[in-house]
């Protein structure tokens, strides 16, 4: 029958991926609250969430949520260019499009969804895309589906994307420069104001996922607001999932550019709204991103405790990565630190490179001092925690 030969293509597949140590298997996991997570019988303190500003669990948000599933219903019900354009997608963007200072902002369904769906939009087979090597396998997927001419740059280079772009620039149509604002397995921060500034030399368009920089930099406005000035990002790219607690993302660009992506980008015309309860809830989070500046602040700062402790350079965000090599040591290292009462996942290939398996502590807004401070003792019992992150992975 031709479903047992399915099941013998996947079971070879799983072979294979356990073979190598990079099997992964789905964990029932209950948040009882921002930081305190429950497997089975035990109870964790969490330090591998997104949830960077504790606003899944905030009192606001959850309001917000139930209050629009009692108005106007549990689902949007159709595509948004049908009758899924809500009233609260509108509250939602202009807010949005305020935070990053642009004429206007289009609501996506999730990151990958809306880089996915962007690229196509704004390139084709005669352009160019030019992505860093370690951006979100989104942005690939994007840029396969422009079926662009695609080359990648060296990590945080802007003088490859300049040798690129002098290389590669004048025989193509359009060209879109494509990096993260925040790495989201190494923690370190693009450098926008050079990358901005070379696009601004060779017609490129700059676009920037800042699903991680987001509502924790730059005052909450994202990493561009790190540089003083701002750097001009024509396209500023963001989640909902992440600081905002909740699920979707955005694209912040000029009118005319959110108009195209509302007529054009198929990740968006051919998918249904997000829920009502979604949209609101991020209308909330992202009030609260706006007024309170030491929430936002917090998580670097107990970051940079953390650091401290262990023997890591100065993190550049709430991301902190300790490279320990194989997959099996990352395993190791994740199931001790489970002992100790700490959840921290294993990042293993292909989300990373081979070789570099590593712990991805992300801290939070709702993380204590004394959390943070028990955290660090268990990783230096583990004699993980000396010297910086790549003397780590060198040693």
């Amino acid at each position: 029958m031709s479903n047992e030969s399915l099941d013998r293509f996947a079971k070879s597949k799983l072979d294979r991926l356990m073979a190598h140590g990079l099997r992964r298997s789905v964990v029932d996991t209950q948040r009882t609250d921002a930081v305190n997570i429950r497997r089975g019988s035990r109870d964790l303190v969490s330090f591998c969430c997104n949830d960077y500003l504790g606003l899944t669990h905030h009192p606001a948000v959850k309001a917000a949520a139930a209050g629009a599933v009692a108005e106007h219903g549990a689902g949007a019900g159709a595509s948004r260019l049908i009758t899924g354009n809500h009233p609260l997608y509108a509250v939602l963007e202009q807010k949005l499009a305020a935070l990053k200072g642009t004429e206007a902002a289009c609501v996506f369904g999730s990151g990958y969804m809306a880089n996915a769906g962007i690229l196509p939009v704004l390139a084709g087979p005669d352009d160019l895309i030019v992505i860093d090597e370690l951006g979100h396998a989104s942005m690939h997927m994007g840029a396969r589906a422009a079926r662009s001419r695609t080359l990648t740059f060296r990590h945080n280079d802007a003088r490859d994307v300049s040798d690129i772009l002098a290389r590669e620039r004048t025989s193509a149509g359009t060209c879109v420069v494509v990096t993260e604002g925040v790495f989201s397995m190494d923690g370190d921060r693009a450098p926008l104001d050079d990358l901005a500034a070379v696009c601004a030399c060779n017609d490129a368009w700059l676009m920037v996922d800042d699903a991680h920089g987001f509502g924790v930099l730059g005052g909450g406005r994202g990493s561009a607001f790190e540089f003083d000035p701002a750097p001009d990002i024509p396209l500023q790219m963001g989640t909902l999932s992440k600081a905002v607690g909740v699920y979707g993302a955005f694209l912040c660009a000029s009118a005319p550019v959110i108009e195209l992506m509302k007529n054009r980008a198929r990740s968006l015309v051919y998918t249904t709204g997000l829920p009502p309860s979604v949209v609101a809830a991020a209308i909330a989070a992202v009030d609260i991103i706006a007024a309170d500046t030491k929430r936002v602040a917090r998580p670097i700062a107990l970051a940079e405790m953390f650091c401290k402790v262990v023997g890591l350079d100065t993190p550049k965000s709430p991301i902190v990565p300790m490279i320990v090599g194989a997959e099996v040591a990352a395993l190791g290292a994740s199931a001790a630190l489970e002992d100790a009462g700490f959840l921290v996942t294993p990042i293993r290939p292909p989300t990373v490179p081979a070789g570099t398996s590593r712990l991805r502590f992300t801290f939070t807004a709702e993380h204590t001092p004394a959390q943070v401070a028990a955290l660090a003792a268990a990783v230096n019992a583990l004699d993980l925690g000396r010297g910086s992150v790549m003397q780590i992975a060198d040693g």
